[in-house]
């Protein structure tokens, strides 16, 4: 006698799906009613999830944008605040997530809906919102839950967060309830390619038009306006508005924040502090009593009025003083400029040495024309303060000359590469050098 097969068990038929637009008024209505925090309320870009068996919806949960400022979260991933503001868009936060169902009658029911949903959010959030996340983000309050089912699908738990809730702009009030952080990596090695100085090119569009709040104190700002006071102002007529010192210290801070065009300056500078732009030297308009920041056009007439030269030994001095600890190490990189044109009709080719933790460029020169960057990389680095510090650099410059100037003449340690085209220099480092180092 054949058995009859028995139905599947309550967890293999458990299924997730997107919220439908008509089920929304009921999605917010069990959230407000049976939630712990009794809101539905969620900001930014969201996605809501509905999970049922046979029909019957036994859970609620939804992901909104990540939150924004987390000790513990920037300190796991090792972003810089820089990097925390361009790169938040990658993480997605586990803003609700209600069992509709009593836990005792199907354990590991929720670890089972939030492994569902973590499959799909990725490719839901690209299809929605345009953009990948590779990170998620929830918060537990351990008074309550034990936090197993985040557990069991891979989340680390890395402390506590502060206590503090969002009240408007730039102002938190103290709730007294810190709530345990749990983090997890929806893609390998998600972790290690966001704290990349330059993420990869599949991924950069969702920092492109990104630009973070500026890090740096007002003392910082001011002296920086300070020193570019030096700086003529060529502009003739009366009643400007915006000095040119002001003007280039914004243009300067602005493009250290991600900026990379004349609007973008205005923009970023726009975000900015009341007493940062104090500190910049921005025109103060008495009767509105607030600091107006230049124009894209003020921009474009001051840069290109500029003393280039006289104002890149500023910037990059005063840079060095911000970023020490940044400027240990320094690559020397060689681009061509796309769309810039020569008399020979070749693009324009720079040498430029760039922090390697930031990527902030500190200094460039201009390749001469039937040239390479060889002779370039000593007028590049000389009169940086850089004793002490690391300079890298491909094989092309492993010669005596720059080995020379870096070692004696500025104080500093150098890493080159060393191909087999300088045959007797290799020769050298074989019979020194252990095997290890040379792989047959």
């Amino acid at each position: 006698m054949e058995r009859e097969p028995q139905a599947p068990a309550f967890h293999d038929r458990v299924q997730v799906r997107l919220m439908k637009e008509d089920e929304r008024e009921r999605f917010d209505a069990l959230l407000e009613q049976e939630h712990y925090l009794h809101s539905a309320r969620l900001g930014g870009r969201t996605m809501r999830y509905v999970a049922e068996v046979d029909g019957q919806w036994v859970a609620l949960i939804a992901f909104s944008g990540a939150a924004p400022h987390l000790k513990g979260r920037e300190k796991w991933m090792g972003w810089s605040p820089r990097q925390r503001a361009r790169r938040l868009g990658f993480v997605a936060n586990n803003s609700r997530f209600l069992l509709l169902v009593e836990r005792e009658r199907h354990p590991n029911l929720a670890s089972k809906v939030l492994g569902l949903c973590l499959r799909r959010l990725d490719a839901d959030w690209q299809e929605r919102w345009g953009n990948a996340v590779l990170v998620v983000e929830s918060f537990v309050d351990e008074s309550r839950f034990k936090g197993t089912c985040y557990r069991a699908c891979g989340f680390e738990a890395v402390g506590a967060s502060a206590g503090f809730a969002r009240d408007r702009r730039d102002y938190y009030t103290e709730h007294g309830q810190p709530k345990a952080l749990y983090l997890r990596e929806l893609r390998p090695g998600a972790r290690k390619t966001l704290s990349r100085p330059q993420l990869p090119a599949a991924l950069r569009e969702g920092e492109a038009e990104i630009a973070g709040p500026c890090p740096l104190l007002a003392g910082s700002l001011g002296s920086l306006y300070e020193r570019l006071r030096s700086l003529q102002d060529k502009r003739g007529g009366h009643g400007l508005h915006h000095r040119a010192a002001s003007t280039l210290a914004c243009a300067a801070v602005a493009t250290l924040m991600g900026a990379g065009s004349y609007q973008a300056f205005e923009d970023v500078c726009k975000r900015m502090t009341r007493r940062q732009l104090r500190a910049l030297g921005c025109y103060h308009d008495r009767k509105a009593d607030r600091y107006v920041v230049p124009s894209d056009t003020t921009f474009y007439r001051v840069l290109n009025a500029v003393e280039a030269a006289h104002f890149e030994r500023i910037i990059a001095t005063w840079l060095l003083e911000q970023e020490v600890g940044q400027l240990e190490r320094l690559a020397v990189d060689g681009k061509v400029l796309r769309g810039s044109g020569r008399g020979d009709g070749k693009p324009l080719a720079l040498l430029s040495a760039v922090t390697h933790h930031l990527r902030t460029t500190i200094k460039s020169v201009p390749i001469a024309e039937k040239s390479n960057e060889i002779p370039a990389i000593i007028p590049l680095l000389k009169g940086l303060p850089l004793e002490g510090s690391l300079i890298t650099a491909d094989a092309m410059h492993c010669q005596q000359e720059t080995a020379r100037f870096i070692t004696q003449d500025l104080g500093a340690d150098y890493l080159i590469g060393l191909k087999g085209n300088q045959s007797g220099i290799l020769e050298r480092a074989q019979c020194k050098l252990s095997p290890v180092f040379f792989p047959s």
